[in-house]
């Protein structure tokens, strides 16, 4: 359960299968128990949901529960301490993914080090045991209620200790960093599964400071007894009102702070409530700034395809307006750009020559697309299927519309065409044939020479195209077939 897992992440980073058994055979050699980053993916998961229920518990239960929390709620309490505390203890012995690093980092000194220097104490201080203290003190508590004296105090020790537990809140570090733990050993390679993560975790970071400040609202009234002019008097939620109510309206409050709405009676009687005020009014500014900067660059960072497109379209418009083209060319140029494109700019070659060499040849696609349309070719069949692979990697993929002229007669040839979709009008002086998907023309660029027919498109075509210095060359590379086709 400690080692590396065989999965989409694990081979991305490692590159196969072999090298991610080798790094298992790496820790197992280490001779000291380690977790490896690449095992925690489940109790990741599980420390995320017990930790956003913590943040979201904890305020309510100091608010509106008034130590009615229930067995239920008290036992989660000394679960989640228990299992923060271990949390504790296994990150001195948690492997660290370090992007300036090649290797997981197995080292236990270096991860000890590490850790004491980093979310050490922050970590001690959200993992705090305040659920056995809560335990205790009621038990103390319950004891002494024949003495009103002592009851009295061991009730403010209780609120003190209730209050003492805010600093649980702190595991909010703690979710952020199980968040961008989730975002390295899952298999979220794909951007738009990045762009999930950031999503969630943005909208979830919004709620707890709602959350929380809707909690505030009701919980310093509390402090001081429920004053005669505060806003829980004034709304009638000091008698028979539900936790459900006080939790709406306390929500509410703040939410009508925070984006400045003035929304009812928001009134600060006191300097506390009028603190309050001023917090969530910051609070809730900082938060649409938050939104609004991270929604920005989300958008920003999306579809850069699409962008890039609309980019060009732009600039092709202003310079199609300056060179006052005829509106019918206008519309034939972006017409064409639209069916070639389909509204995101890409460059077909770059990206062609970023992959390995053993992709090109092999492309299943282009294979199957293509391999058909040049063995149709009569000077193309019964050939070696290397020699139709590499032919099918020097096509290149164009686009005419309908009335095009793509080839014509007595023109010297340069290209081969390969029609994939659409239709084609091939003629001469005493001859007229209609092409469809799958056949061919200008087979006179296989000698050089030029084309005997014009060929117009009848449709908008798309169609594949060889060029003479690319057959060249891969006849250069087969001589055999060179000479065949020579004789």
């Amino acid at each position: 359960l400690l080692l590396p897992q065989l999965n989409r992440q694990s081979l991305y980073v490692y590159g196969s299968e072999i090298a991610v058994e080798k790094e298992c055979m790496r820790q197992l050699q280490s001779g000291v128990l380690v977790i490896h980053p690449f095992s925690l993916m489940y109790y990741i998961m599980g420390m995320m949901a017990i930790t956003f229920l913590n943040l979201i518990g904890i305020p309510m239960e100091i608010a509106f529960l008034d130590g009615d929390s229930g067995l239920a709620w008290e036992g989660f309490n000394v679960f989640s301490d228990t299992l923060f505390l271990i949390d504790v203890a296994l990150n001195f012995r948690m492997g660290i993914i370090r992007d300036d690093a090649e290797e997981v980092v197995l080292d236990l000194k270096e991860i000890r080090v590490s850790y004491l220097r980093t979310w050490f104490i922050p970590d001690v201080i959200a993992a705090f045991p305040i659920g056995y203290i809560l335990l205790f003190a009621q038990d103390l508590h319950y004891q002494n209620d024949d003495n009103p004296s002592k009851a009295n105090k061991m009730m403010r020790i209780l609120m003190f200790v209730r209050i003492l537990s805010l600093i649980r809140l702190a595991r909010v570090s703690r979710l952020v960093r199980f968040f961008n733990e989730v975002e390295k050993v899952s298999n979220a390679n794909l951007e738009v599964v990045r762009l999930f993560f950031k999503i969630l975790s943005l909208f979830m970071m919004i709620f707890l400071l709602c959350h929380w400040n809707g909690c505030i609202q009701y919980f310093v009234p509390m402090l001081e007894e429920f004053p005669a002019d505060c806003w829980v008097r004034q709304e009638n939620l000091m008698q028979n009102a539900t936790v459900l109510a006080k939790y709406s309206w306390g929500i509410f409050r703040a939410l009508s702070q925070m984006i400045a709405l003035s929304y009812g009676s928001m009134d600060a009687p006191t300097y506390v409530e009028m603190w309050i005020v001023m917090v969530s009014m910051v609070s809730g500014c900082l938060m649409y700034t938050v939104l609004v900067a991270n929604t920005t660059a989300m958008i920003a960072n999306v579809d850069p395809a699409a962008k890039e497109y609309k980019s060009k379209m732009s600039r092709l418009e202003h310079y199609m307006a300056f060179m006052k083209l005829p509106p019918e060319l206008q519309l034939r140029i972006t017409n064409y750009y639209q069916a070639r494109y389909g509204g995101k700019w890409f460059d077909e070659k770059e990206v062609m020559n970023t992959v390995s060499s053993a992709l090109k040849e092999f492309q299943q696609i282009m294979v199957v697309m293509c391999s058909t349309l040049l063995r149709k070719v009569p000077m193309f069949q019964n050939r070696h299927e290397n020699f139709i692979n590499t032919l099918v990697v020097k096509l290149e993929y164009c686009i005419f519309q309908e009335g095009d002229a793509i080839v014509r007669e007595n023109v010297p040839g340069d290209h081969m065409y390969f029609i994939d979709h659409g239709q084609v009008l091939v003629e001469a002086d005493s001859y007229e044939r209609e092409l469809c998907d799958g056949d061919f023309f200008g087979s006179c660029v296989l000698t050089k020479g030029k084309h005997l027919v014009t060929a117009r498109a009848l449709t908008d075509c798309r169609c594949f195209t060889l060029s003479w210095d690319d057959f060249q060359e891969v006849l250069r590379i087969f001589p055999d077939v060179k000479k065949d086709i020579e004789k």
